[in-house]
């Protein structure tokens, strides 16, 4: 029986060397292009940063402390051996405040309120640094529903809260009273209650409330529920007037509340009012590999967080960079980076 034949091998057409050496050459790059392309699969470091920080948020009730409290458990998702403490605070004022001053590692802010910050040139206000821009918040002014306030202007005289002492809602307040031709400090009956304790007193004691936060709040959902209320609009003519008074208030927009806000109270309308986006904020001397894995978090976590939080679903990362008044932190700006298209 006829053997097989031997299989022959093909002949190298190069000297054996010169094979080799592109052997080598290839393998190399090689290992050069999967080290580059695991790196930028990996953006962040490979350890999730560990120790413990401080988060300032808001009054009980608000939308600043709702979202503090499920944005730590999202942390703790992608960061478990990092320790959130979150604190309660007056809101965007006082937060702005803790952390120009190291006394918080973040907090959330209106845009106004870190702007007068800087322009006071208050301590560390050339520190702050932003991560992301949230959502906006609305201001929304309430009344009974028999109220014969109809316009700010109808608020003289009047018992009416503007907010505590240090809060966002205080400061926007104040100028809205103040482009309407009241003093607020004369004109009305001033009260400093927060959204935990406004809404009871509404038509007993009180006649109006401020509030400025994202929608809805939990806290005039709550009143909603068990009594009628009403907004009063915030004209846009009123917000030409305060975009006249100075750099801070050029971050104040007018717009309508959507009817879908509080559909029971609404009925089915718009509100004129004005809205101001909220930012994270830190300082520039923080881990620029923390605010990396932070930032991340809260872009990823945009649809969980915004299920409970309605205001957050529009947490975008096209939009999440515009952090004026403060720049950009590295951490936050590496972040951006890597997921630019």
């Amino acid at each position: 029986m006829p053997q097989p034949l031997p299989r022959l091998r093909p002949r190298l057409r190069l000297p054996l060397h010169l094979s080799r050496r592109q052997a080598l050459q290839t393998a190399a790059a090689t290992l050069v292009a999967l080290a580059l392309i695991l790196w930028w699969l990996l953006p962040l470091g490979e350890t999730p940063p560990s120790g413990t920080i401080t988060f300032s948020t808001g009054t009980r009730a608000g939308v600043y402390q709702k979202y503090g409290n499920l944005l730590r458990k999202e942390i703790h998702k992608d960061m478990p051996d990092l320790k959130v403490k979150l604190e309660d605070s007056a809101g965007s004022q006082e937060n702005v405040k803790l952390v120009a001053m190291g006394k918080s590692d973040f907090a959330i802010a209106a845009a106004d309120a870190v702007e007068t910050y800087q322009q006071n040139h208050d301590t560390g206000a050339d520190q702050l640094r932003g991560l992301a821009r949230l959502y906006d918040d609305y201001v929304q002014l309430v009344v009974p529903p028999d109220s014969d306030i109809r316009t700010v202007q109808d608020l003289k005289g009047k018992r009416v809260s503007i907010g505590v002492p240090d809060s966002g809602v205080r400061l926007i307040a104040n100028r809205v009273l103040e482009a309407a031709g009241i003093n607020p400090a004369k004109d009305i009956r001033a009260r400093a209650y927060g959204i935990d304790t406004g809404p009871r007193l509404l038509g007993h004691g009180l006649d109006a409330f401020f509030w400025s936060g994202g929608l809805p709040t939990d806290g005039l959902k709550r009143l909603a529920e068990r009594s009628a209320f009403r907004f009063v609009p915030i004209e846009p003519s009123l917000v030409e007037q305060l975009h006249a008074e100075g750099e801070p208030t050029r971050y104040y927009r007018a717009t309508n509340m959507p009817a879908s806000a509080y559909p029971s109270v609404q009925n089915n309308a718009t509100v004129p009012t004005m809205a101001v986006s909220n930012l994270l904020i830190t300082r520039k001397d923080m881990d620029p590999e923390l605010t990396e894995w932070l930032t991340r978090t809260v872009i990823k976590s945009r649809d969980g967080i915004g299920h409970d939080v309605h205001s957050a679903q529009l947490v975008d990362v096209r939009t999440a960079i515009y952090t004026d008044p403060v720049p950009l932190h590295e951490g936050a700006r590496r972040y951006y980076r890597s997921v630019k298209p």
